[in-house]
């Protein structure tokens, strides 16, 4: 086991082990630290893909937390019922409000900083680039991960709830939105890619998407990479990068450039 973390990735507030278990689902509490609360049916779904590669590496380090609440554990009975028949009829099932208030409730009392509640709804605010800028400036997120027909809107209006989609498109459930979502937080905050400069001339970080890259080898089927990336001329390089990024942008996302014009223009 390694000793304590840096001040910097956060304190302890209680005792506990550091199986891998006790890092990604019921793990300790870090004061200081970026944390992910999500409340789900399926918490077992948690960390997933966030368990590996450099966010996987930054969770075991605690350089942000993870922490998943069971929502069944809030339901009404003796078989914990969270969902019931939508009033006005229609077909599916809707998350009772009492049910995730009471979760809701729940994650707020164990948040150390004010987090903004955020609902996975494929009628919410399409996450983007910016929206992760701003949430890895924040102490972390409440998740809310919908399923079946959706929530009760009562939750969504009493606790001011944002609902955000990650495209679109449907999906069964919130879980998968809400680790991709996580997953472009998490990368942005410090030392998690361990070089700062990753982020800078990605796609969508300036508004444009990102120029193409290459490696060795020279060639390959007959195809060199362009002579300029080759040429040890840096402010070639850099105006080479930029005007293919323009151009893809132009081309593939013809939405980017309208933006990113109108606010030259301004």
């Amino acid at each position: 086991m390694s000793g304590p973390p840096s001040k910097s990735h956060g304190r302890k507030s209680i005792t506990a082990s550091l199986k891998p278990r006790d890092l990604m689902d019921q793990n300790p509490r870090l004061s200081g630290v970026w944390t992910a609360q999500i409340i789900t049916l399926f918490p077992d779904a948690f960390p997933g893909v966030l368990g590996e590669s450099l966010t996987g590496r930054a969770l075991k380090d605690r350089k942000w937390a993870l922490e998943t609440i069971d929502l069944r554990r809030f339901g009404d009975g003796k078989h914990r019922n969270v969902d019931d028949t939508p009033a006005g009829g229609g077909a599916g099932m809707v998350l009772r409000a009492d049910v995730v208030g009471n979760a809701i409730d729940h994650a707020i009392a164990q948040s150390r900083a004010p987090r903004p509640l955020i609902y996975l709804s494929p009628r919410g605010k399409r996450f983007d680039q910016k929206m992760a800028q701003d949430w890895s400036k924040l102490p972390g997120l409440i998740m809310l991960c919908g399923r079946f027909e959706g929530v009760d809107q009562r939750v969504l209006d009493h606790y001011n709830i944002q609902e955000v989609s990650l495209g679109d498109f449907v999906m069964t459930g919130g879980e998968l939105a809400a680790q991709a979502m996580i997953d472009a937080t998490v990368r942005l905050l410090p030392d998690v890619l361990g070089n700062a400069d990753s982020t800078v001339d990605e796609s969508h970080s300036n508004g444009l998407l990102e120029h193409p890259q290459y490696t060795r080898p020279a060639e390959w089927m007959g195809r060199e990479i362009p002579e300029v990336l080759t040429s040890g001329n840096h402010a070639k390089v850099a105006e080479w990068r930029k005007k293919q990024s323009e151009t893809l942008t132009q081309n593939r996302r013809p939405d980017l450039w309208e933006k990113r014009t109108q606010e030259e223009e301004e």
